[in-house]
């Protein structure tokens, strides 16, 4: 149960920051975010199994979007 709070927290914690403007255009705030999302994501896959952590992953991504946009961008080019 522990886990599923935290993991809400964690999509709530984003939310809220993603409302607000800043300089680097929440770059710096989506680093901190990730660092953060991998042990709630391991905690959440331990007591709640896979398909809740997936539906949490799904949805961190959609908050995170553009990280993962880039680094689909760069695995890409590394190709090929």
């Amino acid at each position: 149960m522990g886990s599923l709070v935290a993991a809400c927290l964690w999509l709530i914690a984003a939310n809220l920051r993603a409302m607000f403007p800043s300089r680097d255009h929440l770059w710096r705030f989506a680093y901190v975010m990730i660092a953060l999302a991998i042990p709630v994501v391991i905690w959440l896959y331990m007591e709640q199994g896979i398909w809740i952590t997936l539906i949490f992953l799904i949805a961190a991504a959609s908050l995170l979007r553009w990280p993962l946009i880039y680094l689909w961008r760069w695995l890409r080019t590394r190709k090929g």
